[in-house]
């Protein structure tokens, strides 16, 4: 055999060899670590976490800093944390939001004496990463005003907030509220199809005449296709209607075929999760159906899509507690059930079905949202523990779940490249 020969016969051994190495799977991993505590830094409570990753990979971690942890409605403060190296270690908390000028209490809290006149509530943060590197950020204040405000290098400062109420108020002909709330956890932007590049923002309506004046509520979704320099509002996606009732947080996330599903909590008597879908993410909602694979203990889930073809498997992640028990053995139709083992579940197909399913935190956990880093690495910003082991209200931690394919499902797939 001539030495030219064995050149390339060493050559293309060497290729081989490199190939199989690129297509071996990662070692699964999962790491942990806490990034807020209650009854730290002057707040009793810090729950309601969300999460984005922005154009430049950094993570924004956020929640709601509640002062005495009574309720909803207690002075509530949003906080960031933000995290450069994928969520490893994480910089300082930082207050991101306040309105100047006096604040009036929604007269639904007032009247129900869910609050104090002296409160100050700021509610349900919910950002959204822009593919031109911006980053855009909406709450509410009393659950009745809501402002937009944006920041340019990546969450370290933000600009003046700008009230967009009059976007809630264009659906006064349709559903009179008078609570509303963005979100909660992330909004998205549209990569696909004739809307690229809209924002699109789930939020919920109630007419606070209900428990804890959240009841009853419908759901729908607000947008921008100005990089937020204006927003209008959808069509109302989820009503309160038989047999859905008081459809309130809800998440979304795009489709392959360049839809918009929304995946809505609500305290139907069948205790699954609803869906619907939009070819807009705005107008043109299907009828919603229950998904009987997704549980619904009523509590607020997560869902975000993993990766898409051409060049690897559609893939979405979703995440909620995985639980319809009660430790009180009193399990009734529309009811509470217990926020416990919070899991990670994974769609092929749209989320159509849902074949895997890995416990995350068995224990007391309850909200969460997920992001996925350029490399492929999942994360999960959720609640667990509790302060007295029997409020679910109570939540004792925010933690930062990172992970990967291989740890969730066990080995046996693996992606090929990095996540869309």
């Amino acid at each position: 055999m001539n030495s030219r020969l064995l050149t390339c016969l060493w050559i293309a051994a060497i290729a081989l060899l490199q190939s199989a190495a690129n297509t071996t799977a990662a070692e699964a991993f999962l790491e942990k670590s806490d990034l807020f505590a209650s009854g730290t830094n002057d707040y009793a409570l810090y729950r309601i976490p969300g999460m984005v990753v922005t154009a430049r990979g950094t993570v924004l971690a956020y929640c709601e800093a509640r002062k005495t942890g009574k309720s909803d409605w207690d002075s509530i403060d949003p906080y960031l944390r933000r995290s450069t190296d994928g969520g490893k270690t994480w910089g300082p908390r930082q207050k991101i939001a306040d309105v100047p000028g006096p604040k009036t209490k929604n007269p639904v809290a007032l009247a129900k004496k869910l609050a104090n006149p002296d409160d100050v509530t700021y509610n349900n943060p919910c950002a959204i990463a822009d593919a031109d590197g911006s980053v855009h950020f909406l709450f509410c204040l009393e659950y009745c005003r809501c402002f937009h405000i944006r920041s340019d290098d990546d969450g370290v400062t933000w600009t003046k907030p700008e009230e967009i109420t009059a976007t809630f108020e264009a659906f006064r002909k349709d559903y009179d509220w008078k609570v509303i709330a963005t979100g909660p956890a992330h909004g998205i932007q549209l990569t696909r199809g004739p809307h690229k590049g809209r924002m699109v923002v789930p939020i919920w309506m109630s007419l606070g005449t209900g428990g804890h004046a959240h009841r009853p509520s419908v759901t729908a979704t607000i947008y921008s296709d100005d990089h937020g320099k204006s927003w209008q509002r959808g069509d109302i996606a989820v009503p309160d209607q038989p047999p859905y009732r008081w459809p309130n947080e809800t998440v979304v996330v795009q489709l392959a075929d360049g839809q918009v599903m929304l995946n809505v909590r609500s305290e139907s008597d069948a205790h699954r999760r609803l869906q619907t879908v939009s070819p807009d993410g705005a107008t043109g909602w299907s009828k919603p159906v229950f998904n009987d694979q997704l549980l619904e203990p009523i509590c607020m889930a997560s869902i975000v899509r993993f990766s898409s073809q051409p060049g690897d498997k559609n893939r979405i992640l979703f995440a909620n507690p995985n639980t319809l028990e009660r430790a009180d053995h009193k399990e009734a139709p529309g009811k509470s059930r217990d926020r416990k083992n919070l899991s990670i579940k994974l769609s092929y197909d749209e989320g159509a079905t849902w074949p895997v399913n890995k416990a995350l935190e068995p224990g007391f956990s309850g909200y969460s949202d997920l992001a996925v880093l350029p490399d492929g690495t999942i994360l999960c910003f959720y609640e667990r523990g509790s302060t007295n082991n029997k409020d679910i209200y109570r939540t004792g931690l925010l933690t930062l779940a990172r992970f990967n394919l291989e740890w969730l499902t066990d080995g046996k797939d693996s992606a090929k490249r990095a996540a869309q």
